[in-house]
């Protein structure tokens, strides 16, 4: 019975971390293709070399597991082009593209999809989908969409696709503190199982989104190089995500937040050669990994600038691979209430507002060695097979 514990929170693990991976390193990626923004060069790269030291045992040449015929299929699908290009052949010339990554939530995901279509400017954009796994109610949720263009990516190594291999769990994966050679088992059990410069907005599947929060969050990629330097980001709420903002007249300067987060192609380079560092940090978190071991890294205060007030919410009550399905659902009466003032409705943000720096916060900090969940070797190399993949260059364009 404990076995099978340890074994679920693993993959639980296991699935979290893979699906935010693949999302997080398609998003500039799909961007190139989708706009045609022709004028950057993306390529392929054949070996880790450039993720990783020469003298690094990992090291070798691209490797991916062998795809099944599911796998294949929607790695098809990825190539299909937006819909409702006859209801909105062109995008705004500001615009900030979206991206929703999603699961396995249905109730949580109507909810979603339900916030954007009130959503402001939502119709001159495009809107991602990105998908760890494929679940039919979720694709007709997403497929009833109308309101902007939509595309719809899937992750065609999800661990979801791989019910009895890798990178899903096996019958011959290690458990515990088995010997690889002695127990004839696969892989190393984890410690703790359980060419743009413009901006991309990240969203999840249980992210309530304001009315405002397009036209706010184009005003604060705005501002954010003239107003605060040390900011590589925008965001939509404070990191405290139980924080609902200051009310203050003036823009606000902290650690960057997992809800509603955007940055350009500058810092996604910057994240990007930093790929061997978080792809061998044992957390299964990848937000926890990312304050702990890569913005460290960039040799100076990481920022995200933020208005005083919301534009969206948390309203999840359990993890991303929790309350699957319509019966399990962790939302109150299958309901989220989320009270929706006049000023969240507008634009609330001021340009002339000065920056409230928090110059000192507290959570994870440089140091801290991680909760564990991410200790299979098999893992870090398909990690950094997936960064390999998306390698890009010209990625020099200012914050």
């Amino acid at each position: 019975m404990a076995t099978h514990k340890k074994s679920n929170l693993r993959d639980a693990a296991l699935k979290r971390l893979l699906s935010v991976v693949f999302i997080t390193l398609c998003g500039v990626l799909l961007l190139i293709f989708l706009v045609g923004t022709n004028s950057t060069s993306i390529f392929i790269s054949r070996n880790l070399d450039e993720v990783l030291d020469d003298n690094s045992p990992n090291s070798e040449i691209l490797s991916l597991p062998k795809q099944n015929h599911l796998s294949v299929q929607l790695g098809k699908r990825n190539q299909f082009p937006p819909r409702n290009l006859d209801l909105y052949p062109n995008l705004a010339k500001d615009h900030i593209i979206v991206v929703l990554y999603v699961h396995n939530r249905p109730q949580y995901l109507k909810v979603v999809v339900d916030s954007l279509s009130r959503v402001e400017g939502i119709n001159e954009t495009l809107l991602i989908v990105s998908h760890d796994g494929y679940f039919e109610g979720m694709n007709t949720i997403i497929e009833s969409i109308r309101f902007c263009q939509v595309k719809q990516i899937f992750a065609p190594y999800s661990p979801h696709l791989f019910s009895n291999s890798f990178p899903g769990v096996s019958p011959t994966d290690c458990e515990d503190k088995d010997d690889e050679i002695r127990k004839h088992c696969k892989g190393n059990a984890d410690q703790r199982p359980r060419n743009t410069s413009d901006h991309i907005l990240f969203i999840e599947e249980d992210h309530f989104i304001f009315p405002n929060a397009y036209r706010n969050m184009q005003i604060l990629t705005r501002l954010k190089s003239r107003k605060c330097a040390d900011c590589y980001a925008a965001n939509l709420a404070p990191c405290d995500v139980k924080a609902r903002g200051e009310g203050w007249d003036s823009l606000v300067a902290e650690r960057m937040g997992n809800v509603g987060y955007s940055f350009n192609r500058s810092v996604w380079g910057k994240i990007h050669k930093k790929a061997k560092e978080f792809c061998f940090f044992d957390d299964y978190n990848w937000d926890i990994t990312m304050w702990a071991t890569v913005y460290p890294s960039f040799g100076g205060p990481v920022y995200t600038l933020r208005g005083p007030r919301t534009s969206a919410i948390h309203f999840g009550k359990c993890g991303l691979h929790q309350g699957q399905g319509e019966k399990n659902a962790c939302i109150d009466n299958g309901r989220v209430q989320i009270g929706i003032e006049e000023i969240d409705k507008v634009p609330n943000i001021n340009s002339e507002w000065d920056v409230h720096v928090y110059k000192h916060q507290p959570g994870y900090q440089a140091g801290f060695k991680g909760w564990g969940g991410w200790g299979d070797e098999r893992d870090h190399r398909l990690c950094l097979n997936f960064a390999n993949m998306y390698h890009s260059i010209n990625s020099d364009s200012p914050l």
